[in-house]
């Protein structure tokens, strides 16, 4: 099954490893294979991780992007995923998180980081709850 990506002027993404900008006009191409492929909005650097959540998303984007050492990240990423399993009480998440590890055993890697994606926005929006609660008590 074809993949068709369409790409604004100057975006970034990443072809199994390569980082590649598009030129000044928008375009699209269309992948034929299976290849490792990520757009610019959903890469993320080791200085952004930083949050649990975060850090789970970049050992797992990093399997995904390097699939011959993916082995070594895993190690990574299940204690992330552990700490982060140990601190939130959310069902859900918790069933997502056991997902994503399913995921990663299996080395659906894009899958897994898919609901990566599920988890970061659930600790962004308790983080954000968290955060007005501290400011409206210390006001």
């Amino acid at each position: 099954m074809a993949l068709k990506i369409s790409l604004k002027p100057g975006e970034k993404f990443v072809v199994n490893g390569a980082v590649l900008t598009n030129g000044d006009r928008r375009s699209a191409f269309v992948i034929q294979n299976k290849v490792s492929i990520l757009r610019e909005r959903d890469i993320m650097t080791e200085a952004q991780a930083t949050t649990p959540a975060k850090r789970i998303y970049f050992a797992v984007m990093l399997s995904y992007l390097d699939s011959e050492r993916a082995q070594s990240y895993y190690q990574t990423f299940v204690e992330r995923m552990s700490d982060f399993m140990s601190a939130i009480e959310n069902q859900e998440m918790k069933l997502i998180c056991v997902q994503i590890s399913m995921d990663m055993m299996k080395g659906e890697y894009y899958r897994a980081l898919t609901g990566c994606r599920k988890i970061v926005d659930y600790e962004a929006k308790v983080l954000g709850v968290f955060q007005n609660d501290v400011a409206s008590s210390l006001s």
